[in-house]
């Protein structure tokens, strides 16, 4: 799909803005949960990685167990106050997220938005909360960041979040299910309320329902043996409330692991509420494309989201069109 003026500017403008060179401070990492988890399994969970690639950076690497639920916080320079929680794929098998920050998220700091990798829980080992393990991983993680949205300088109001793939599948949990009670409080941080102003899905999971459901993604999250009304509750684009978040969706007709359908659906639901929806499907480059060239060029999705999110209201510079 060939890139239009407007955003074409917009996205050269991401690229080459200049900034100051003022130090950020350092990327930490820390867990969301004062102490376990909730629904912690008997014996219990114990944290593992492995390297997704022999000869990969030691830091490219993705976690089949998880039971220290985490956040990396990728501060930026000269925060506009605006703030993304980035949520990794995995098809719910693991979670393909390392201990520093992605180059999305350094790349959303660059442009003032301080970024969030989330390293959340699976389902596959035993939480009491089964398939909505995740999801409270993700509540309690936006929650953690506006109750200490003062330590980077982030305005508590202008969150939006991102998910890959089966991230992307709990990215639009996450928007549409902010009403929904997944677990109960367990300090201060949990008065604060999870919804968010704009998501991002990119090459997302998003129905569990025949034809198009992703069959590891399902399988990982509902079982084997998930029945209709099961996969109809997990579907993301069923039941979306009025005030869906603005959603931006970007696919490749020929991702060959999770159907473009995927996306498509999305899209219809959320604009038939009707709400602010944008979808961008280009012709090729099957499923997770590299986000950042070596060269640090978004791809498109990336600068077009941000001229979306900045049109409802995420403080990031954009196009004002």
């Amino acid at each position: 799909m060939p890139l239009d003026r407007r955003t074409l500017i917009a996205g050269l403008s991401l690229v080459a803005m200049p900034r100051l060179a003022t130090a950020a401070p350092a990327p930490r990492r820390f867990p969301i949960w004062p102490g376990s988890p909730p629904g912690m399994p008997s014996p219990g969970v114990a944290d593992a990685f492995v390297q997704r690639s022999p000869n990969g950076p030691a830091d490219d690497i993705a976690w089949p167990h998880i039971a220290t639920p985490m956040l990396t916080v990728c501060p930026a320079a000269r925060p506009t106050g605006a703030a993304v929680l980035l949520i990794p794929g995995g098809g719910y098998a693991r979670v393909a997220v390392g201990r520093e920050p992605s180059p999305v998220a350094r790349w959303f700091a660059a442009q003032g938005v301080t970024a969030f990798d989330l390293l959340y829980r699976l389902p596959h080992d035993g939480w009491a909360a089964g398939p909505d393990a995740p999801l409270q991983d993700a509540q309690r993680a936006l929650r953690v960041i506006r109750a200490r949205a003062g330590e980077w300088g982030i305005d508590p109001t202008n969150i939006a979040a991102m998910g890959f793939s089966a991230g992307g599948h709990l990215a639009a949990r996450l928007a549409a299910r902010s009403a929904l009670v997944t677990y109960g409080p367990v300090d201060a941080m949990d008065a604060q309320p999870t919804t968010l102003l704009t998501v991002g899905l990119l090459f997302p999971v998003i129905t569990m329902a025949q034809p198009f459901a992703h069959a590891q993604s399902k399988r990982e999250l509902l079982g084997r043996d998930a029945d209709a009304g099961r996969a109809a509750r997990y579907s993301a684009e069923r039941d979306l409330p009025s005030d869906m978040p603005p959603t931006f969706l970007g696919h490749a007709a020929d991702d060959p692991v999770v159907p473009v359908a995927n996306s498509i659906a999305m899209f219809q639901a959320v604009h038939a509420l009707p709400r602010p929806a944008e979808l961008h499907i280009v012709e090729t480059g099957g499923h997770g494309p590299r986000l950042i060239a070596p060269d640090g060029t978004p791809h498109p999705w990336l600068a077009r989201f941000a001229t979306f999110a900045h049109r409802h209201g995420l403080k990031i510079p954009g196009d004002d069109a």
